[in-house]
């Protein structure tokens, strides 16, 4: 059933008043005994209707015409009573009557939303305050990965809404089931205003979520240039070990996405030991891996070895290795099936002979001792990929 369209055909006559704010239409209605439980196709009942017109005079009759105290609870199919509604369509003056009329400011929905984070959501800085001064919990999360309003306004962007939230209370190193904080939320969308003002009321730089990444490395990976010089000009430490699975740092995050601008900011600030050690990735690897000549460039040009230690993250002895591996990976299976039946082994610089070697290995190939036949190498797999003839 469609719950996002509203049918004049499957609402009732007090409903339609209410949707269309005719205060006297519905008036008469009530008086005549006209039901105002009856929902439409999307279980919009006749107060959902008053609340979304911010129809107050609406609002109120129908308030005072309940059939219990319950009414002013009554959900839609999807969940929303007319408190998250009104709240969510910025309606002051609806989300204003239905408070004092007894409604709970932290009512949830089927999807465990509050009305605060339905305000936060939709920019509504003025029921932001009135749910507040209201008791909303500040704190409180929206959903069962533990996003909560604070997060939510960084997202966004709402300056002013993080502002009241943080004014009011609201917990700066707050974190949803991840791990992440809002100033974390901020650098991975880029959100800069709103990451300047967390690391105004002195959020933590350097937080860390469950995967152990940080808000500089998501910055770097994202690409957000002014995010990460103002993560940088803060105390964000870019030699903060940041994966939970293999060594990783921002600089190698800049250097496989290719963001050159970045990389130029962090090499000077990043321990050139990152790419020395055990279990320790040169960020050489992480260029040529990425494809990305001009980060390369950089990184030799800035000192980096070519000859850079064994990389066990990405199984290859040298950076001039995983350069033949792409190749191998990238060539047409027929060439390759040709180049190995017919190279002189022998002749092969060791590293490229290691790498076919490897890649035949991980192959089912049946070699043949002359070109009038037809040469078959195939992967692990069904698949038969013959050789055109010569």
């Amino acid at each position: 059933m469609d719950f996002t369209e509203a049918y004049s055909d499957r609402c009732s006559a007090v409903g339609l008043a209410a949707r269309e704010g005719n205060v006297k239409m519905l008036r008469k209605l009530i008086k005549q005994g006209y039901s105002i439980d009856v929902p439409d196709n999307r279980g919009w009942m006749p107060i959902h209707e008053a609340a979304v017109c911010n129809s107050s005079e609406c609002l109120k009759l129908l308030i005072r015409a309940a059939p219990s105290d319950n009414y002013i609870k009554s959900e839609t199919f999807e969940g929303m009573c007319a408190l998250h509604l009104s709240a969510s369509h910025g309606c002051v003056e609806s989300v204003s009557i239905l408070l004092e009329a007894g409604a709970d400011p932290n009512e949830v929905t089927t999807e465990a939303t509050t009305p605060l984070f339905l305000a936060v959501e939709n920019g509504h800085l003025g029921i932001v305050k009135l749910l507040l001064q209201h008791g909303a919990n500040i704190n409180g999360h929206h959903s069962w990965s533990g996003w909560n309003s604070l997060h939510q306004a960084s997202f966004q962007g709402y300056t002013e809404i993080i502002k009241i939230l943080l004014e009011q209370g609201a917990n700066k190193e707050c974190e949803d089931d991840f791990g992440i904080t809002p100033l974390f939320v901020a650098a991975q969308y880029g959100k800069l205003e709103s990451l300047r003002i967390l690391v105004s009321y002195g959020a933590n730089i350097n937080c860390q979520a469950k995967d152990r990444a940080t808000p500089l490395l998501i910055a770097v990976q994202e690409g957000h240039a002014k995010c990460v010089e103002l993560l940088l000009s803060e105390g964000a430490d870019p030699n903060l070990y940041c994966n939970e699975e293999e060594w990783q740092l921002p600089i190698h995050a800049a250097a496989e996405m290719g963001h050159k601008n970045i990389l130029e900011l962090l090499i000077p600030l990043t321990d050139r030991i990152c790419d020395r050690g055990k279990d320790k990735v040169s960020p050489v690897y992480s260029a040529i891996y990425g494809g990305n000549k001009e980060c390369l460039e950089m990184l030799l040009q800035q000192g980096y070895s070519a000859d850079a230690q064994k990389c066990l993250t990405f199984g290859c002895r040298s950076p001039m290795c995983m350069v033949f591996q792409k190749e191998i990976y990238s060539v047409n299976e027929d060439a390759l099936n040709f180049v190995l039946e017919f190279t002189n082994w022998k002749r092969l610089p060791p590293a490229v002979e290691r790498n076919l070697s490897d890649y035949k290995e991980s192959s089912t190939w049946i070699p043949n001792s002359h070109f009038g036949k037809q040469h078959r190498w195939r992967k692990k797999n069904p698949l038969c990929i013959p050789v055109p003839r010569m």
